[in-house]
């Protein structure tokens, strides 16, 4: 069949897979499978629900909600009615929700719990075309047959989703994908990886990043595998025990924890397996850095880790389940020593890039095109070339249709057709593409969290203890600050101003550490530019060691 809609790819898993086990969800203590029929009955009963409240083709819907199937249910029924898809964070406080209930100007909401519904009540007052909120927890499926509704179905060019990003002064810009694009770039990611119906992926990465929703669902439902989804992200790593997926989907944070909790149950072991765990890593590494650069590799090397392969890595691949055949890893880069690590033990993480813009995937290494450090080569379809001053521009049918309501951004963004990253990348003569630089401000963790500097510099600046702050963290854990602290003013005083600053932004923004640094930001040093501005690549380097105290033992 024509697979041209996000509802398509639906009736596709229909037709070909007809999958028993399309979904996996635990219940009471026991992973319990929901076929495809099953699945598409709930979507169509939702849908007929949804028309039955007003809900008409254009208009937008909000999902406020951890990942459970009732997301993807409500997303397809959303969708299958030509209504458009507003999800947003559910770790998100009330007040960051109502500025997109209002932008979006969603008619309705999709929440998980009475506890999002507290947070939509609180601030339905800045959204006065909502007009109603259900709770999947309390609600439940709607009443009534699963009959099919009257609504036209959507066309490839018609508005799927608005996903709210930061841009770099902290206000949220709505990207608009269409059907068209959520599709194109799923199928077109599926020809550069090999998965099919006997896979099975858990589910734990956010829904609402646009990383989830297409590799995590769109890509798997129309190759037929199975969906697990997580009881949340905190239990993931023993849902991964129970679950065994064969593919994991995640963040370079995770890839991260898992080899620290690995050396941290090590150590609380003591000897020899805290020895053994911490040669494991060093072999690991250095024969995978060695065979990937196509050295030979000296015979003692080669056999530890034949060695390693026999006494170390199986704990490693057992607490991913015993059947992971390889990772994918995007939302931010991958440090090299992780992915040295996790090819050395025979799990290799595919590494790739993308941005909410672009549906996201642009390029993706694959088993049979690899290259450690790159993201890849683009997938089919798309599109990438280097500009004059080393941005990476991007053109395809994946690319946004714009920001919503905000067509001047949409212009600048968008030239003849090219996108426009914000990011400095090149391209080498194998044609991976190698990011290596931002050219925006903004700053992304390792989590894959977007955190806007600015706003939370001017918020600390208030102060009057305050006289400049330098918010850092690009590809860490978490967000530290540099502060230059006012004559007189006291640690004690700046940590009182840093911790209410806190109180008002998301968990994935607070600063966690910061360190006072002199008043001596100037033109002449270099510090500042002649509009008086920070330079922050300058102040990062100056105080690198600084930076490097505030994450000591917790990198």
């Amino acid at each position: 069949m024509d697979v041209r809609t996000v509802p398509d790819l639906l009736r596709h898993s229909l037709e070909v897979h007809k999958k028993p086990d399309a979904f996996l969800v635990k219940r009471e203590g026991r992973w319990a499978p929901v076929s495809i029929d099953s699945f598409a009955n709930q979507v169509r009963a939702r849908a007929a629900d949804l028309t039955r409240r007003g809900v008409v083709r254009g208009d937008r819907v909000a999902i406020f909600s951890e990942n459970r199937i009732d997301w993807a249910v409500a997303d397809q029924a959303v969708l299958s009615i030509g209504a458009v898809c507003v999800p947003i964070y559910a770790t998100l406080p009330a007040d960051h929700v109502g500025p997109l209930l209002a932008d979006s100007g969603a008619v309705g909401a999709f929440v998980s719990s009475e506890a999002q519904r507290a947070k939509v009540e609180s601030v339905r007052s800045q959204a006065p075309g909502l007009k109603w909120v259900v709770s999947f927890d309390v609600d439940g499926a709607p009443p009534g047959s699963p009959a099919a509704t009257a609504a036209t179905p959507p066309g490839p060019d018609d508005l799927a989703t608005i996903i709210y990003t930061s841009g770099t002064t902290g206000v949220p810009k709505g990207v608009m994908l269409t059907h068209g694009n959520l599709v194109s770039n799923a199928l077109a990611s599926l020809t550069a990886l090999d998965l099919g119906p006997t896979d099975v992926h858990l589910s734990f990465l956010p829904l609402n990043h646009i990383f989830e929703r297409t590799a995590g669902y769109n890509v798997m439902v129309y190759a037929g595998a199975t969906i697990a989804y997580a009881e949340s992200i905190e239990k993931a790593a023993s849902n991964l025990m129970e679950v065994r997926p064969t593919l994991l989907l995640a963040v370079p944070r995770f890839y991260e924890k898992l080899i620290d909790r690995i050396m941290e149950v090590a150590k609380a072991a003591g000897f020899p397996r805290d020895v053994m765990a911490l040669w494991g890593r060093n072999v690991a590494q250095k024969w995978a850095a060695l065979k990937l650069d196509g050295r030979p590799i000296p015979p003692g090397i080669a056999l530890q880790h034949a060695l390693a392969n026999v006494l170390v890595y199986p704990v490693l691949r057992r607490r991913l389940g015993g059947r992971i055949r390889y990772g994918f890893s995007g939302g931010a880069a991958l440090p090299r020593e992780i992915g040295l690590f996790f090819y050395g033990v025979g799990l290799p993480v595919m590494e790739g890039y993308g941005l909410t813009e672009t549906s996201p995937v642009i390029a993706v290494n694959t088993a049979k095109h690899y290259k450690l450090g790159t993201v890849g080569r683009p997938i089919p379809g798309v599109e990438v070339r280097i500009a004059e001053d080393g941005e990476i521009l991007v053109r395809g049918p994946s690319v946004m249709k714009g920001y919503w309501n905000r067509p001047e951004e949409t212009a600048t963004a968008l030239e003849d057709g090219w996108f426009h990253t914000g990011d400095i990348g090149e391209i080498d003569a194998d044609g991976f593409l190698r990011i290596t630089d931002r050219k925006k401000d903004l700053i992304v963790t390792s989590g894959g969290k977007k955190i806007a500097p600015q706003p939370i510099q001017n918020a600390l600046k208030k102060s009057p203890r305050i006289l400049e702050a330098i918010v850092v963290g690009d590809g860490r854990k978490y967000a530290t600050a540099l502060i230059v602290a006012a004559n007189g003013a006291t640690h004690e005083a700046i940590e009182a101003d840093v911790d209410s600053v806190n109180k008002t932004l998301a968990s994935y923004e607070t600063i966690k550490r910061f360190e006072l640094i002199p008043n001596d930001l100037t033109v002449e040093n270099g510090s500042l530019s002649q509009k008086l501005e920070v330079k922050r690549r300058v102040i990062s380097d100056r105080y690198r060691d600084l930076i490097e105290k505030m994450y000591h033992g917790e990198e």
